[in-house]
């Protein structure tokens, strides 16, 4: 019997992985809680051991040595224990063997059920420690199912679960497909441990591109920054540290192999490999590739880049619903605001009128009036003669209708000689003429 428990023992810790030291461990703890409930009050202060090598399982109780016994079950004289030991003496603590005859059978009755539940604690345990350490790293797991949109990966020794969110737009999976996903979380639940795995983390990416470029695995070549929108399109900012290494070239491979592999491992998506730069103008314009960038303004107390591009490139710098600069600005961390230039023309002409002062407005505007004036007056324009000509005081109505009344005349009046039918002056006009100045009247 005990020869077979030792082969169980091995057994397990070739199947399961765990160690024959906690399986021991368990089962002790399992025998010790079956003689406690079949020996009550009696089993008191008990310890089981299990011999490693033979498999014998014996119980220990253990006693305070005193001149009288009081309490059987705690308690032994000190008569009684210098029969074996003769150096005991009064309050010593010693172990008595009370290994009953029954107890194998009685244990393999009471403690089936713990020997199994620590066994399956211990093996969670392990479990939990193995992927709590990879967490952060990537995992490959077979489709087991589909339930309620949640996708379960086999993964070997346990099951993860790849939630809806961690998906990626529009993938579908197939059971017995074999997927490579992120490790989000690693947390111990009532049902043993439980891992979240994702398809869209930035982190799987990185991984991917360690597999698959030896350079950034072996740190060659570093990855700096990663902006990505899963199922659609990735911007990745690499730089070498070794200058003969070019880092772009690495991460695409011989005729775009290395890059090619990762995109088919994500389903198409595009993904455009940058080289970094310290300067941030620089590093801002490579961003926004593939468009070509004419130039970069930063701001850096408002952490705002400006960039200009050429009218035909505005679309593609943008991108399809603003992805391109969406995924720029993500990646190097700063706003960008993207002009062509046209609009950069229009911004800068709009300015020269904004920043003049309002006194200056008019005295812009007089000049081109004058000119204006001139010409209308030298073509004969009576409005602008008149504009022109000061302004005469009114003369009283009577002035005024006398050259009325002589440009009336005929002409013979003004020689002195009546037209026909005309008559002449009157005596009673003469005496109404007025007289002479300086010459007293009548």
């Amino acid at each position: 019997m005990n020869a077979e428990l030792v082969r169980a023992l091995e057994q397990l810790e070739e199947e399961k992985g765990i160690s024959k030291e906690v399986i021991v461990e368990a089962i002790e703890a399992a025998l010790l809680s079956a003689y406690k409930k079949n020996f009550g009050v009696t089993a008191q202060n008990m310890r089981i051991e299990v011999d490693r090598d033979t498999g014998e399982v014996r119980a220990f109780q253990i006693r305070t040595v005193t001149e009288e016994v009081e309490d059987p079950t705690t308690q032994i004289a000190l008569a009684e224990v210098r029969q074996y030991d003769p150096s005991a003496a009064i309050g010593d603590m010693v172990e008595l063997e009370v290994t009953p005859k029954d107890f194998g059978r009685i244990a393999a009755q009471t403690a089936k059920q713990v020997v199994v539940q620590r066994l399956r604690e211990a093996e969670r345990e392990m479990v939990y420690k193995e992927f709590r350490d990879r967490e952060g790293d990537i995992v490959t797991g077979v489709v087991q199912r589909i339930e309620r949109k949640n996708v379960y990966l086999d993964l070997g020794r346990i099951e993860a679960v790849l939630p809806p969110p961690e998906q990626i737009p529009r993938e579908s999976h197939r059971q017995g497909e074999r997927v490579k996903a992120y490790v989000v979380e690693v947390r111990q639940g009532t049902r043993g441990p439980q891992i979240v795995v994702s398809r869209t983390h930035p982190g799987l990416l990185k991984r991917l591109f360690e597999l698959e470029v030896p350079e950034i695995y072996e740190g060659i070549v570093e990855i700096k920054a990663i902006a990505r929108e899963a199922g659609a399109r990735s911007k990745i900012a690499v730089a070498s540290r070794d200058k003969n290494v070019d880092a772009v070239g690495a991460c695409v491979g011989p005729k775009g192999s290395r890059v090619q592999a990762i995109v088919d491992e994500l389903r198409g998506e595009k993904i455009d490999i940058i080289l970094w730069n310290i300067d941030t103008a620089v590093f801002v314009g490579a961003a926004l590739s593939p468009a070509k960038v004419v130039r970069v303004d930063v701001n850096e107390e408002t952490k705002t880049a400006q960039v200009i591009v050429p009218d035909h490139q505005l679309s593609l710098a943008i991108g399809r619903e603003g992805q391109n600069a969406r995924l720029a600005a993500k990646m190097t961390g700063w706003r960008i605001d993207i002009k062509s230039e046209t609009q950069l023309k229009e911004i800068e002409a709009q300015k020269l009128f904004i920043d003049l002062p309002p006194e200056e407005a008019p005295a812009a505007a007089a000049p081109e009036a004058a000119p204006a004036a001139d010409q209308a007056a030298a073509e004969g324009a009576p409005e602008a003669a008149a504009a022109e000509s000061p302004v005469e005081p009114a003369l009283p109505a009577e002035e005024a209708e006398e050259p009325a009344a002589a440009e009336d005349e005929p002409r013979g009046a003004v020689e002195g000689t009546a037209p026909d039918g005309a008559e002449g002056d009157t005596e009673e006009d003469e005496e109404k003429a007025p007289q002479p100045a300086g010459e007293p009247a009548g």
